[in-house]
């Protein structure tokens, strides 16, 4: 097989990243925009091995479920991955992900015991992230391309609301009438680097993100935002440096009360520009009241670990006898102390520290007093420390409820957790045979918190086997 040769096959399958799996000449192929069953003709890009990637050309037959993307950039932008797709399609083969990784990486067959659909299928982001661009011809506004730092220029997105709309009119506005130069990445010229806004409940916090110390005709832009928000926050964000991270660490409030007020699950709590807030509001929601559910009328004692500015403990400490937040960053550790303060929540506790070195002994002290213990996590994409696991299974919590947003993460820790993978000689190892559950499986639940891309929010409850 050469590169550009144009072959003809049948998709197999659909894979982790929502590309089309084409079985061609003992070639794996990863072909984006196809489904199951299709016949396509498709673009030899790369072979290396008996791995290969290619480019669709033509659908010859159509799948029942394929759609026409509503999105006019879909095939160029790489924010979704799906809008080709009806919808109850699109969770089936995240459904079938969850199930694979559980199998590939962990050995462990898994059902999925619950599968809930996003509400709104488009328009649900509350957080907006738009990369400004000069690309040595022109300035772009829009969204980068899949694996790539090129801005796709666009005036809309599907998936935000209505107001993520106003927002790239205004800021296009904003840079042709200020003279605003847009950063290049090649050689880190110009000053506006991208744009985020977070909107909640008709409330928004801007944050113009710049290659320099300030905002050129500032009030101006605050004027032409007034015209078509009626409550925002405008922050500066100072990034110079050379790197892909999209945030510096230097924010200068520039109008408004810089936060948004909130209630959810009784608890009283705010958020600013730098803080943690799922991008799908009711299926964090449905998350929440799930993970309270796990939380019995026996009143347990929770930890939650990776706990952050210490939303999901107060929440938590509503329904346990007591919740512990375990937090490394001192910030965050800061603000939930605050929250649990200003909301009177006298059984929540803010440990700043490690889980690896803070979990073993505050497990033991619970236990040694006779309660249940219940251990959540909730980490970044990368998952826990398996340091943190290993120090967890030592002290055997009687419950651990983990919340992930990455299959591949979750499948493996799960698998340590349950015993199933051990970690040896700096490597974990599938015990195929001879293994006895640590913990059992009681509940793996789907959302969809990303409607029409690859991604998935997953949920599962173990409780120690005991036997």
């Amino acid at each position: 097989m050469q590169k550009n040769e144009i072959l003809t096959a049948k998709v197999n399958a659909v894979g982790m990243n929502g590309e089309g799996i084409i079985k061609s000449d003992g070639t794996t192929f990863f072909v984006p925009f196809c489904l199951p069953d299709e016949e396509v003709s498709f673009k030899v890009l790369k072979v290396k091995g008996s791995v290969g990637y290619g480019k669709v050309e033509k659908v010859i037959s159509p799948s029942i479920s394929r759609l026409t993307p509503v999105c006019p950039v879909f095939y160029k932008c790489g924010g979704c991955q799906f809008q080709h797709v009806e919808y109850k399609k699109q969770v089936e083969f995240k459904a079938e992900t969850v199930k694979n990784c559980f199998k590939k990486i962990a050995g462990l067959d898994v059902d999925i015991d619950k599968f809930f659909l996003s509400p709104n299928e488009y328009g649900y982001r509350n957080k907006l992230q738009l990369p400004t661009r000069f690309n040595g011809r022109e300035n772009v506004i829009g969204f980068f391309r899949s694996n790539s730092h090129s801005v796709v220029k666009t005036d809309t997105c599907a998936i935000h609301g209505k107001w993520a709309d106003r927002v790239i009119a205004i800021v296009n506005e904003y840079v042709e009438k200020c003279n605003v130069p847009l950063y290049e990445e090649a050689g880190g010229r110009g000053l506006l680097r991208h744009v985020v806004v977070r909107e909640i409940n008709g409330e928004y916090i801007f944050t113009f993100v710049v290659n320099g110390d300030k905002l050129p005709k500032c009030d101006r832009l605050i004027e032409v935002l007034k015209r078509d928000f009626d409550f925002f926050s405008l922050y500066l964000n100072v990034n110079k440096a050379d790197n892909n991270v999209i945030l510096g660490d230097e924010y200068k409030l520039l109008y408004g009360d810089g936060e948004i007020q909130l209630e959810e699950f009784g608890v009283k709590y705010k958020i600013g520009p730098q803080a943690f807030y799922q991008v799908n509001t009711p299926v964090k929601t449905e998350i929440y009241s799930d993970v309270l559910s796990f939380i019995g009328e026996d009143k347990p004692v929770v930890i939650d670990a990776y706990a952050g500015a210490g939303v999901l403990t107060a929440t938590l400490a509503k329904r346990a006898k007591k919740a512990y937040g375990v937090e490394i960053i001192k910030e965050a550790c800061d603000s939930a102390k605050d929250l649990a303060e200003k909301n009177g929540i006298d059984n929540m506790s803010v440990i700043c520290g490690d889980c690896e070195k803070v979990l073993p002994d505050l497990i033991k002290k619970i236990k040694s007093e006779g309660e249940k213990t219940v251990v959540v996590f909730d980490p970044p994409r990368k998952g826990v420390d398996i340091k943190t696991l290993m120090s967890v299974l030592e002290n055997k919590p009687d419950e651990i409820i983990y919340i992930s947003c990455s299959p591949q993460t979750l499948a493996r820790d799960v698998g340590v957790l349950t015993g199933r993978l051990k970690f040896e000689n700096n490597a974990l190892i599938n015990l195929s045979e001879g293994f006895s559950p640590i913990y059992d499986i009681k509940f793996v639940g789907v959302y969809d918190m990303f409607a029409q891309t690859k991604h998935v929010e997953t949920v599962v409850l173990m409780i120690r086997d005991w036997v």
